[in-house]
């Protein structure tokens, strides 16, 4: 058994990483294709053809996350039809290796690429991403969320603050902030508007500010103030301004669980964020449902080709499981499902499927 193994994770590890690189070269074109337009309106501002590279880099990451399964499923049906047109599985089946020790032997092999994609999606792929932001922000501008910036909700005690974000500059200090503090019943006391603020430990340092006070004692009466630093204490941290600046898609699991436990104590609406941490919880999973999916085609009975097209059903059979992923979670977002059962439907379903095929194609027939 210990041969079998060796030459499934082989010939899937080497089919696999073939596809996952096909894929990366293709999605690496149109990247290197938009930075040289980019290069052409930015060489102005020192950006040089090695920035563009390096940008290109580190978007490696993000692409391979979003293409693991995708080429698991693909590399694994290409295996399976090889080793059944060759009839080296039909071999290994009168060896021995029954349906659901082949299933319990691509599972095995399976962790394997699960826990590659979790470390790709929760450590390497965000800070790859930060750094190629912060990169081109040198060239570009600021760090920004739209045109209206991140907005951030905080309680304390009886009072409430609304603060906005204009955005964040190549040295990670917070630019174009405005503060307003409310009292509990909602009514304003104070605004603050800042040029730029460096953030410490529970603590912002705003700079250039400029804070206008409203006067209980006359009736809409305001008071301004123009301070060079002010010390604003708060429990917002620099990940969380950050989550707010980017895409929810490329935040790690315990950031996503900080923003999302902020945003539920500051009565704000987080379910968007709860299903985007959900969905990072299973999406590694989705590797072991392609490995059950491609079982099967090592059970079909072809001698004379026609392994491109079951390949081609496994690319088909890829795109659709990553279309209902984003399906589904748009769908959560805008009908208010329970996260977890929207992240994990789409594996669900597939792995439904999976069992389907597996039990008609290996049991049955």
């Amino acid at each position: 058994m210990r041969t079998v193994r060796r030459l499934l994770y082989r010939e899937t590890f080497q089919a696999v990483g073939f596809v996952a690189l096909g894929f990366l070269a293709l999605f690496q074109f149109f990247d290197m294709v938009e930075e040289l337009q980019n290069l052409g309106k930015l060489s102005a501002q020192g950006y040089r053809l090695h920035h563009a590279f390096l940008v290109v880099a580190l978007k490696i990451p993000a692409h391979l996350y979003d293409l693991l399964p995708i080429s698991v499923l693909i590399g694994t049906i290409f295996v399976m039809a090889r080793l059944a047109q060759s009839s080296e599985f039909t071999i290994l089946r009168t060896g021995g290796l029954g349906p659901w020790r082949a299933l319990r032997l691509l599972l095995g092999m399976g962790w394997v690429f699960v826990v590659f994609t979790l470390l790709l999606g929760d450590y390497v792929s965000p800070w790859a991403e930060q750094q190629g932001q912060l990169l081109t922000a040198r060239f570009k501008g600021n760090l920004t969320s739209g045109q209206t910036g991140a907005w951030l909700r905080e309680h304390q005690g009886d009072l409430q603050y609304t603060i906005n974000v204009r955005g964040m500059d190549k040295d990670a200090r917070l630019l174009g902030i405005r503060i307003q503090r409310f009292d509990k019943d909602g009514l304003l006391l104070a605004s603050a508007l800042a040029a730029e603020a460096e953030m410490g430990e529970q603590v912002w340092h705003l700079r250039d500010v400029q804070l206008t006070e409203m006067q209980r004692s006359e009736p809409q009466a305001m008071r301004k103030h123009h301070l060079a630093q002010v010390d604003w204490p708060t429990e917002i941290s620099r990940d969380m301004v950050h989550a707010a600046l980017i895409s929810s898609e490329r935040m790690k699991i315990w950031d996503l669980v900080l923003y999302t436990r902020h945003l539920q104590q500051n009565n704000q609406n987080a379910q968007q964020y709860e299903i985007e941490l959900w969905r990072k919880v299973f999406y590694p999973l989705s590797c072991l449902v392609m490995l059950t999916l491609a079982l099967p085609f090592a059970y079909l009975h072809f001698r004379a080709g026609h392994i491109a097209t079951h390949v081609f059903g496994g690319v088909m059979a890829g795109i659709s499981f990553y279309l209902l992923n984003n399906v589904f979670s748009h769908m959560g977002n805008l009908n208010n499902w329970e996260p977890w059962i929207t992240s994990a439907a789409p594996s669900l379903i597939y792995t439904l499927i999976s069992l389907a095929a597996f039990g008609w194609m290996v049991l049955r027939r």
